[in-house]
């Protein structure tokens, strides 16, 4: 097995195309066509992990968090950063991220964090636009019904629960080759009718490629007409955080404790308890702030995430309990979520969690 096989696997479970613009994912160190001796997971790719990897005999690890962030002016040891590349690359170890694009898929993060927290009727909270786009493209009325099965089997047309959804119209489409053309029908030089279907499809941003593939392998003719337009339309599926509901309603201070006892945590910050019951709660894990507002507009009772700042606490305004878990406890069973995924797809593959500790806030 080779890096680009487990890095093609993660890419059809959380497509890197629907990474946030800020963010730096995927193989952020290594050689994708190299073999793969054995997976390490984690949250941060740090010199401890790296070092992890190379006792194990591991060349590939995947992590959560890039450990390249912003740009890198001058690769010598000194940091924190330069350190886990500089050994990787000594050792021929690969590094692969994915960060917010595991973030926004609704297999991910948040979804894990609901899971882990035994809330249901899950619903992303913040939807992603710009992700669906729509082919238009015109093709001999023969021809149609094979495009839109060619299609559909690439995963066009798929809009929320359902499937091989189409708009199509018939028309009149007339062309007309020049010397150098091999028209599949009419002659070169010579105006040319044709009985044709407007095929109208949409279909999620990642799939591209394979759908204009799609398109080239079936439309007969030299040369096809056809546009691609991204939509405004909100996408239910893809996005930051979820919401949904306890099974049961509970008290303030038996949900902080729920909170505790499934995180494995001590200590949490959170704002004015408002002496009501928690049914309906929204999560999403690691820097959530930008998230409060949407939280109270969905009316969930609370909204757990992590980093809040002192500020981020007066816009509860007596509706809503925030509560801030931490960075790392909020996002910590991201890893055995990639663990599952990966040990489902590569059976008989040695992939590990990591051993070490990467969360860098200690609490005395």
């Amino acid at each position: 097995m080779l890096v680009k096989d487990v890095i093609s696997f993660l890419d059809s479970y959380a497509p890197l195309k629907y990474s946030e613009d800020f963010d730096n994912t995927g193989l952020i160190v290594g050689d994708k066509n190299a073999n793969v001796n054995g997976i390490i997971i984690c949250l941060d790719s740090t010199k401890e992990v790296v070092q992890e990897a190379i006792e194990s005999n591991s060349n590939l690890i995947i992590s959560f968090h890039p450990i390249i962030f912003n740009g890198i002016k001058q690769l010598s040891p000194g940091n924190y950063v330069n350190d886990s590349i500089i050994l990787a690359l000594k050792n021929n170890i690969s590094i692969f991220a994915i960060h917010t694009a595991l973030d926004n898929s609704n297999m991910g993060v948040s979804m894990k964090l609901c899971e882990v927290l035994g809330i249901s009727n899950k619903k992303v909270l913040i939807p992603k636009s710009k992700t669906i786009k729509k082919l238009t493209t015109y093709i001999p009325k023969s021809n149609a019904k094979s495009l839109k099965n060619k299609l559909f089997g690439v995963g066009a047309g798929s809009i929320g629960k359902y499937d091989n959804c189409s708009f199509s119209y018939e028309g009149i489409g007339t062309f007309r080759g020049n010397e150098s053309s091999n028209p599949i029908i009419g002659n070169k030089l010579k105006n040319t009718t044709q009985n044709e279907v407007c095929v109208n499809i949409t279909f999620l941003k990642h799939l591209k490629e394979k759908v204009l593939s799609a398109l080239r392998e079936v439309h007969p003719y030299e040369e096809i007409a056809y546009e691609v337009k991204t939509l405004e339309n909100i996408n239910e599926n893809i996005g930051m955080g979820m919401y949904g509901e306890l099974s049961e309603p509970m008290s303030e201070h038996n949900f902080l404790d729920l909170i505790k006892n499934k995180l494995g945590i001590k200590f949490l910050k959170h704002s004015k308890l408002l002496e009501k019951n928690i049914k309906k709660v929204a999560v999403l894990g690691g820097s959530g702030s930008f998230g409060i507002e949407k939280a109270i507009s969905v009316k969930v009772d609370a909204y757990l995430t992590a980093d809040l700042k002192y500020h981020d606490y007066f816009k509860a305004d007596n509706s809503i309990l925030l509560i801030d878990v931490g960075h790392y406890e909020s996002e910590q069973f991201t890893k055995n979520l990639l663990f599952d995924i990966l040990t489902k797809k590569f059976p008989n593959f040695a992939i590990a969690l990591t051993k070490t500790n990467t969360n860098p806030v200690k609490y005395s």
